[in-house]
């Protein structure tokens, strides 16, 4: 597969013929399950789209039922911008009914596959997008983060995946899961590609109250050769596979025969972190699909009575685990226990947004894991608690609002990706794409 870099050099001509070829290589493989659909829109170089990014004319989706049939009237501001760089949506990808998961298994178009073993989830939410690339299937992809949704599915599937600073990308017609926390970004084969596409997509938007209003590019300036001090947590890995200890190993002998200088650092327990995130984002998520109604957005389901018809909707419309997060949120909003749960999560998470900070007075960046392990088999997460706590590595990341990319650094014994994340401070994705450039030329993935 050629990558982004080279795409934007091809013809007109050249392009269309890609195209057609790509096209033809996805209808081969529907198994794998990572597009839901394929839409040529443009001229320009083939991107592969997540289900909640509004692209205007095309069933938008966000992997569930309730919103079947609903055409987007309007491009998402991260789609206006591709299109002004060259770049044309070319397919919707398939993702976790509204973000909320870690396999791809509660999506409405069934559960995509991980090209490396079918017997494994991709990831998710934006396991389609991860697949996609990860199978040579996509040059490049956009994802959404809001606990780990871009960098873990990109771990899985051996691919580089990168969350932005919250704030850097405007979230106008994104799909909403929790708004504090949600962050579009890049998928893609390599870093210099992700920091290409970052490029296009970042900066200002008057239609996101969110935005940074920050317009400074990566590219121009990228430099792997540049030194940082980079803290590792060697506590904080105990709990995390053989497999993720050893490339966490492998990163940081990288890393200083790189030249980079390592100094170890502390986090508190991630069980914190976990507890801080389901609530805000259960709380926020509860508050965001209200208006899936049957009266004002999504399918309707006609019942007995105004009351009815509002159950029937929800009941028929939602997946079990979306109904699962809207209780859950439901629940931390009450009377009674929104003091106890909501405000305690929030104070949780500024005491979270604290801990980075202290860690970067000395370090320009962050090794982490991003998962315990590789990839699990299908079924293996089944428990929601069992996948709630799968993200004890990514999430306080997005509670901090920080950027952190995702990129490959070997395989488990049974050939599976495992990925490791760099994390920078708030606005700062130059050191952060400076930094893993080093790390990937320094480890030499091979993908075969």
């Amino acid at each position: 597969m050629i990558t982004l870099k080279e795409a934007l050099k091809l013809s007109k001509e050249e392009l269309n013929n890609f195209k057609a070829e790509l096209k033809a290589k996805i209808e081969a493989d529907p198994e794998l399950n990572a597009y839901i659909d394929v839409q040529n829109i443009g001229d320009g170089v083939p991107i592969a789209i997540k289900d909640n990014i509004q692209v205007k004319g095309w069933s938008i989706t966000s992997g569930s039922n309730i919103l079947q049939g609903y055409i987007a009237p309007y491009n998402a501001t991260v789609i206006e911008k591709m299109t002004k760089a060259g770049l044309s949506p070319f397919g919707r990808t398939n993702m976790d009914e509204f973000a909320m998961g870690s396999t791809t298994e509660s999506s409405f178009y069934g559960k995509t596959l991980n090209p490396h073993n079918s017997d494994c989830v991709p990831g998710g939410s934006s396991g389609g997008s991860a697949a996609a690339v990860g199978a040579g299937l996509a040059i490049a992809a956009l994802g959404s983060d809001t606990g780990g949704s871009i960098r873990q599915p990109a771990s899985f599937c051996g691919i580089v995946g990168m969350k932005p600073t919250y704030g850097r990308v405007s979230r106008y017609g994104l799909g909403a899961y929790a708004s504090s926390l949600d962050q579009i970004g890049p998928m893609t084969q390599n870093v210099e590609d992700a920091a290409i596409l970052y490029d296009i997509i970042s900066g200002s938007d008057e239609k996101d109250s969110t935005n940074a209003k920050m317009d400074d590019k990566v590219c121009q300036n990228l430099n792997p050769d540049r030194k940082l001090t980079v803290a590792v947590l060697p506590h904080y890995v105990e709990n995390a596979s053989e497999d993720v200890k050893n490339a966490y190993a492998k990163a940081i002998e990288a890393l200083k025969n790189a030249g980079h200088t390592i100094i170890e650092r502390e986090m508190m327990d991630a069980k914190f972190d976990i507890s801080a995130y389901y609530i805000t984002a259960t709380a926020e998520a509860t508050t965001n699909l209200a208006r899936y109604d049957g009266i004002r957005y999504g399918n309707r389901v006609e019942g007995e009575n105004l009351q009815d018809t509002f159950i029937q909707t929800r009941s028929n419309g939602f997946g079990d685990e979306v109904k699962r997060r809207i209780m859950l949120g439901n629940f931390v909003l009450s009377s009674g226990y929104y003091e106890a749960y909501y405000v305690k999560a929030q104070k949780t998470r500024h005491i979270i947004k604290k801990q980075y900070e202290k860690i970067f007075e000395e370090a320009d960046l962050i090794l982490s894991p991003i998962a315990p392990g590789t990839a699990p088999k299908f079924g293996e997460l089944k428990n929601p608690i069992d996948m709630y706590l799968s993200d004890i590595y990514s999430i306080s990341v997005n509670l901090a609002g920080l950027p952190a990319l995702s990129l490959p650094i070997s395989k488990s014994e049974d050939s599976m990706p495992i990925g490791l994340q760099l994390i920078a401070k708030a606005y700062d994705e130059q050191t952060l794409f400076d930094g893993s450039m080093s790390l990937e030329r320094a480890i030499n993935y091979k993908k075969h």
